[in-house]
């Protein structure tokens, strides 16, 4: 019995190990699907940093043509309320002018 129940510690041991050295080499592979998870992650994130800058210029491009076109615009409508307040005025100027071009002919038919 003696030997016996050396044999059972001595195979208790051995398993004890084995299973010791398995779970070990699972965690071991575990642990680098982790890291090998975990480069990826940060590639992935780094891809995206880069995006993110990428597109952040180009918002900031677009937002500095808005404000040039804002600024045209405004230019522009200036221009244009100008042109209206000269266009009312050479309408005044016209008709004034045809009056007198209407009295001219009238007198000039008195005279006749």
């Amino acid at each position: 019995m003696d030997e016996f129940t050396r044999w059972i510690v001595l195979t208790a041991f051995i398993l004890c190990v084995l299973f010791m050295v398995v779970k070990t080499f699972f965690y071991k592979s575990v642990a680098e699907k982790e890291e090998k998870n975990s480069a990826v992650m940060k590639l992935t994130l780094q891809e995206a940093e880069i995006l993110i800058r990428k597109h952040q210029l180009q918002l900031q491009r677009a937002l500095g043509n808005i404000d040039i076109l804002t600024d045209e615009i405004s230019s522009l409508r200036n221009e244009v309320k100008v042109l209206k307040q000269r266009n009312s005025q050479y309408r005044v100027e016209s008709e004034k002018y045809r009056s007198k071009i209407k009295d001219l002919e009238q007198k000039i038919e008195a005279l006749l």
